[in-house]
């Protein structure tokens, strides 16, 4: 299968079709979570925006290996090439082994992703894994002449790559202008140019996070360990490479010349970064209390919120902007986001509900007018998915499609409207995009249902008996439980309150 896929390549600042080799193998790398923090709300929106590319690619039909890595060494403090390791530095003021920290930020990773329903990768490597790997590709680059030895440490030489290769495209910096903004560091002197990074680290006695090299007792630069992980499990040209926008640079800029160094040519085929969070329009930081973690949104624990989101909520939330542009968190967005899931979840069940009797027919002309309506509506949803993955302008086709099945469900329009192939359609396309496309959730107790048909039974009963006292008190306790109860002309259903 070939999609008509459209992908934004910032590197020809231009969209072109996404057409991976037949048979049909998409490779994508992630750039995982640094585990010395608890997971934030911002990484939560760039695992879901590659979650959904992940689940749409694989509902296109293509084989899809996700590969989404763990950063346990090598991710220094300010992200330049001298301080302590972050992970080591949280060790140090724990008093834990650092693999101690390493495990347990990456079960609470794992524990967010799980509430919020992102699948897991195909492969989750570990930059600790991957030395040796990581070792071979620095004395790669060395052997191409593009990196040279300092005091047991090992740069990549910017200057003499830039002779022959382009640097800066990805991100648009100016070397020069990075030369001229570069901060004085610890030893900095032994780099020959002051935008040169590291591939290998020199590690001073009191450094924890320390192996051999031929280089000396060192660690891994932050940058090295995509470079090398993507191209042993994705091959040394892949299709994907997604990250947070922060990942721009320096991080993806050096991912390029470091892949170039290794084997003379650029890695990947489409970069595609998630935009950042705000809350309230204001850039979200712990510096300015404004920052949000998963718990504190999943509880309602945190002073700027009015109440408690649950996972799916924030998901929606999620969907509704395209993944490139900011997004903005504020109590109105979320309760917003709140009441369209709920609908979201009511047209879901009301469409698993819905058959199609064998023995129906209707007037032929409506039922091509509804067939052609039907064929819109699924080709719109797929346009926008299309499209860069647009999920805002697919959920709005989504919506459209949700009103002609409440229409059916609430007998609004008859099912003889429809043609047995174009209701299928309509109500396989929506339920697939729901819960397979777009990862959404009933997260109400499995064994609810049935209480509630245990309770409609009873209410079913006093309004028979015109008992219209314990109608209005049974109406009160579904209220209370956030349900709503439908007298409809021949049945007494039920709802999600919206």
């Amino acid at each position: 299968m070939q999609a008509a896929l459209r992908v934004y390549n910032t590197l020809s600042r231009a969209k072109e079709d996404f057409n991976p080799l037949a048979p049909p193998f998409v490779g994508m790398y992630v750039c995982g979570p640094t585990v010395y923090n608890f997971v934030h709300l911002g990484n939560c929106r760039t695992f879901t925006s590659f979650d959904i590319v992940y689940r749409y690619l694989t509902h296109l039909g293509y084989r899809v290996r996700y590969v989404r890595n763990i950063t346990d060494v090598g991710h220094l403090v300010g992200d330049a090439d001298e301080g302590e390791d972050k992970i080591a530095k949280k060790a140090r003021l724990e008093n834990l082994e650092p693999m101690e920290v390493v495990q347990r930020y990456t079960n609470n990773f794992h524990q967010v992703m799980a509430q919020l329903n992102n699948l897991p990768p195909s492969i989750e490597p570990t930059a600790t894994g991957h030395l040796l790997e990581q070792i071979e590709m620095v004395q790669s680059i060395l052997a191409n002449g593009l990196a040279y030895v300092a005091n047991g440490s090992v740069y990549f030489d910017v200057h003499k790559y830039r002779q022959q290769h382009a640097y800066g495209q990805l991100s648009g910096r100016v070397v020069d202008e990075l030369q001229a903004n570069s901060r004085e560091l610890d030893g900095q002197a032994e780099k020959r140019n002051p935008e040169d990074f590291a591939l290998w680290k020199n590690a001073s006695p009191e450094h924890i996070m320390r192996w051999h090299s031929p280089w000396g007792v060192g660690f891994p630069g932050w940058h090295l360990e995509c470079s090398a992980m993507s191209s042993k499990y994705l091959g040394q040209t892949f299709d994907i490479h997604g990250g947070g926008m922060d990942l721009k640079f320096p991080h993806h800029e050096c991912e390029i010349a470091q892949s170039v160094g290794h084997c003379g040519h650029e890695p990947v085929r489409y970069w595609m970064h998630a935009n950042m969070l705000t809350v309230n329009g204001a850039r979200m930081s712990k510096s300015a209390g404004n920052g949000i973690l998963p718990v504190e949104l999943f509880t309602g624990q945190h002073p700027l919120l009015e109440q408690a989101y649950s996972p799916m909520t924030f998901r929606y939330a999620l969907l509704q902007t395209h993944y490139r542009s900011t997004m903005d968190i504020s109590n109105e967005a979320l309760k917003a986001a709140q009441k369209a899931y709920r609908r979201l979840m009511n047209g879901l069940r009301a469409a698993k509900l819905l058959q199609y009797p064998a023995d129906l027919s209707g007037p032929a002309e409506v039922q091509a007018a509804t067939a052609t309506e039907t064929e819109q509506l699924v080709a719109a949803v797929y346009a926008g998915m299309n499209d860069d993955f647009n999920t805002a302008v697919a959920l709005a086709a989504l919506l459209e499609m949700l009103k002609k099945i409440n229409s059916l469900h609430n007998q609004q329009v008859p099912l003889a409207h429809y043609s047995q192939a174009s209701f299928e359609q309509l109500r396989n396309t929506f339920v697939t995009f729901v819960e397979q496309v777009f990862g959404l959730r009933d997260e109400t107790s499995s064994d609810l249902p049935q209480m509630l048909e245990v309770m409609l039974g009873i209410y079913r009963q006093a309004k028979q008996n015109k008992n219209y006292g314990q109608v209005d008190e049974l109406r009160t306790r579904f209220r209370q439980l956030g349900i709503v109860v439908k007298d409809m002309k021949d049945r007494i259903d039920w709802a999600y309150e919206e």
